[in-house]
């Protein structure tokens, strides 16, 4: 048998192997999504039921279905219901938006909280808190905007025939570093009860979130999720690299710019409606690809890992002391900061640290 036929031989025993390895990890992805989804959906209903007045857990899914007690209906559907509709919302764009910038960029500490892009946001919203004086959804507005014109910043600094993700990181970090030094100077200058407003604001919170919040915010992700899902096919040749990519016919810069400004509209729509909450997009995406097994993009999965990772927080958030309600970017942080610190002591066990 010649080498060529040899060749040729194993590559048709490989193919069936190929696809039922495929098949595998699809059935695996699919499984893990639907335990996720119950997993949040637990959560969620839980959330609804435990506060000031308890209500059942069955009571609340009857309530969701319509045909709950009026009273009951009040407490859910007017207070309870949209803080919970905001942490699924928020914590599924914070997920997408860290998995496709860590994926493009090949960095697993590229999420939008570490190379500066939640931390425009912040500077954005602070100058409108304390030097404009404004409030409610313009300071969401000018939090948009100032994530906008950060990611877009940071872009053209990282620009040199084309972005790498190691230059992208350096250069967001470093403005990042700028951005919260002119929020300390702002909040330094300001009046002790817009200095407390602006911090609660920037520890990431979702108290008294309404209705008009969650309209905004889901007519917002009900275009930029599904266009985040469906430019995501990209991100798996892009990942080969540029040379690869380019040889199989990917627009490689026009592919990469679409799936940055989406990622950053993620951040940026999630951060206006919730704070700069802490590490939700940073350790989303990492978990996501844990479950779902290696070579698997797992953006679907890094969206529910991002919405039970903000309603469980909101719930410690919320319950963990009788009596007081804490933002729930102090729990997030308390639970992405070891994993940072993790992350980068094992990045630099394995001589990828730099």
């Amino acid at each position: 048998m010649t080498l060529l036929s040899r060749a040729t031989s194993h590559t048709t025993r490989l193919g069936p192997l190929a696809a039922a390895a495929r098949r595998r990890r699809d059935r695996r992805t699919v499984w893990v999504s639907g335990t996720l989804v119950a997993v949040a959906f637990a959560i969620f209903c839980v959330s609804l039921s435990v506060g000031e007045f308890n209500i059942a857990v069955p009571e609340v899914i009857k309530t969701l279905a319509g045909f709950g007690d009026p009273a009951n209906s009040f407490i859910i559907n007017q207070l309870r219901l949209p803080r919970a509709i905001t942490a699924v919302l928020t914590g599924s764009a914070f997920g997408l938006s860290g998995i496709i910038i860590q994926t493009l960029v090949r960095n697993p500490l590229a999420s939008p909280d570490i190379i500066g892009i939640t931390a425009g946001a912040s500077a954005a919203a602070v100058i409108c808190i304390i030097v404009l004086g404004l409030g409610g959804v313009l300071v969401a507005g000018g939090a948009f905007v100032g994530a906008s014109a950060t990611a877009l910043t940071i872009y053209v600094l990282a620009w040199r025939d084309g972005v790498t993700g190691y230059r992208l990181v350096l250069i967001g970090i470093a403005i990042a570093a700028m951005l919260l030094s002119v929020i300390s100077y702002v909040i330094t200058r300001a009046e002790i009860y817009s200095a407390a407003e602006a911090l609660v604001w920037l520890t990431g919170s979702l108290n008294g979130t309404g209705w008009p919040v969650v309209r905004i915010l889901a007519s917002s992700l009900a275009v930029l999720l599904p266009l985040g899902l469906l430019l995501g096919r990209y991100l798996r040749v892009l990942s080969l690299g540029d040379e690869t990519a380019q040889s199989l016919g990917i627009p490689v810069e026009r592919a990469r710019l679409a799936l940055l400004l989406v990622a950053v509209a993620l951040a940026a729509v999630a951060t206006a409606a919730a704070g700069p909450v802490a590490f939700v997009a940073f350790v989303s995406g990492p978990i996501a690809q844990r479950m779902a097994g290696t070579g698997r993009l797992a953006l679907t999965p890094a969206m529910l890992v991002g919405a039970t990772v903000m309603l469980a927080s909101d719930f410690v958030a919320q319950h963990a002391v009788p009596g007081t309600q804490f933002p729930v970017g102090v729990v997030t942080g308390l639970v992405g900061a070891p994993y940072l610190i993790w992350l980068l002591a094992r990045t630099n066990r394995t001589g990828q640290g730099g």
